[in-house]
């Protein structure tokens, strides 16, 4: 037989199976019946289908079980989506945080590089992982509060900030509800500070008409689970700037100098050319490292289910504001709880539906919170809440711009429910039904 034909036995076979992946998933796909107080109603989670399971299947058959075709692929097409010149994928989007500030500290920055003892400007209220680096680099995080119903920070807190050491900031926007990012981008340039914008909550959100993570000098997003796209496990590194890029690159692969992508030799015409250190001239350029790196790499399967999800990417969008709305309208003029609202001028694609409980209310968030989960609505809190107070920051040095009484109040008092695209109408009129039985119940006994 020959190759030709083997081939094309492979190529049919390779055919059938992944239409048979279809049917599969068709089959298991068959529709949930919604009961009510029976049906967890998750706050977060993935939505899959049959296009994401033949992805994984067909990375899966031709055994790309390192970073490869998928990751390149799926590289370019979202650097396009959110138009930016280069992402780098990752293997979680927390290390696409600690990548994205190390970069920001390469000696090949000269002296724009951030040292240790920098202050990096932050929230307090928020997920440790944007703060983390800052810490883990020996730089001195700045925290600044936030405000109730937005739940983000503002450009006059950031300013009040900045102080001779600041050369930083880095900021989440918080449940998918964007910060005033233009107004902090601006204040970053006149005070020629970086700006690192943590987008992993918030992919697909406008901030006066343009997607938040274009904003920052980098852009970092997570494709956890519970995140509007998902890999499993993976994020990515954004930016405009392609020595950034360059430098993030050598940072994840090792710290090596090399360029080349995996498989590739001597795209550079010069791999045996160079003098780097103090190595002897024509040290192979795939083994000379520039940079003190890591290995933060994602696999091909990751990619090959990221690029599946990206295509579905405006309806997940569409369908977490519907059920954000929904929430909204049906909660609206209930005492005793603070509904969340939108940053002015600004489109989020919701990652969760923040409650905040009056300090004035007969009952506190445990209760609630207690009540809705009997009801199987799951909860979640806001992350951290105040992270100065958690056991792991009660010895760390950091500075704190003016109070920090709002996050205090997310630690004591806010929690969240789900607006994730696996959450139906029918599921959302059951959360407002139940919340407003809830309060009916305590009005009565008040």
């Amino acid at each position: 037989m020959s190759q030709d034909s083997d081939g094309a036995d492979a190529a049919e076979l390779r055919s059938r199976i992944l239409e048979l992946v279809r049917d599969y998933d068709r089959r298991r796909a068959e529709e949930v019946v919604f009961r009510p107080g029976v049906t967890p109603i998750l706050p977060s989670g993935a939505v899959l289908d049959d296009s994401d399971r033949v992805a994984l299947v067909e990375a899966a058959l031709e055994l790309r079980i390192a970073a490869g075709r998928s990751a390149t692929a799926f590289e370019r097409a979202f650097a396009r989506a959110i138009g930016l010149r280069k992402a780098h994928l990752t293997n979680s989007g927390s290390s696409a945080n600690l990548l994205a500030l190390s970069a920001l500290a390469s000696p090949q920055l000269g002296s724009a590089r951030l040292r240790p003892g920098d202050e990096v400007i932050t929230v307090a209220s928020g997920f440790p992982t944007t703060v983390n680096p800052i810490l883990q680099l020996g730089m001195t995080p700045v925290f600044v509060d936030v405000e109730l119903g937005t739940y983000n920070t503002t450009a006059e807190r950031v300013a009040a900030a900045i102080g001779h050491r600041t050369r930083a900031v880095m900021i989440a926007h918080a449940l998918g509800n964007p910060y005033e990012a233009a107004e902090i981008a601006d204040l970053a340039t006149e005070h020629d500070l970086y700006l690192v914008e943590d987008n992993c909550d918030a992919v697909g959100s406008r901030y006066r008409g343009r997607l938040t993570g274009v904003f920052g000098d980098l852009s970092t997003v997570s494709f956890y689970p519970a995140h509007h796209l998902t890999s499993g496990e993976g994020g990515c590194v954004l930016t405009d700037n392609l020595v950034l890029a360059r430098i993030v690159e050598s940072l994840r692969d090792w710290g090596r100098d090399c360029w080349c992508e995996p498989g590739e030799n001597d795209v550079c015409r010069k791999r045996f050319t160079y003098q780097m250190g103090e190595l002897p001239h024509g040290y192979d350029h795939k083994y000379i490292f520039s940079h003190v790196g890591y290995n933060l790499k994602t696999t091909d399967l990751q990619a090959a289910l990221a690029h599946s999800q990206l295509a579905r990417l405006p309806e997940f969008g569409r369908l977490r504001r519907r059920n954000w709305r929904l929430l909204r309208e049906g909660l609206d003029g209930l005492p005793w709880l603070l509904l969340p609202r939108a940053t002015h001028d600004s489109d989020p694609s919701w990652f969760g539906f923040a409650l905040t409980v009056a300090p004035d209310a007969p009952f506190g968030r445990a209760d609630i919170v207690r009540f809705l989960e009997s009801r199987r609505i799951g909860t979640r809190l806001l992350f951290a809440g105040n992270l100065t107070r958690h056991p792991a920051y009660l010895g760390q040095h950091y500075r704190i711009s003016g109070e920090l009484t709002n996050s205090d109040v997310v630690t004591e008092r806010t929690f969240w429910i789900g607006v994730y695209p696996g959450i139906t109408v029918e599921m959302v009129g059951y959360m407002v039904a139940s919340i407003r039985d809830f309060i009916t119940s305590h009005h009565r006994s008040g």
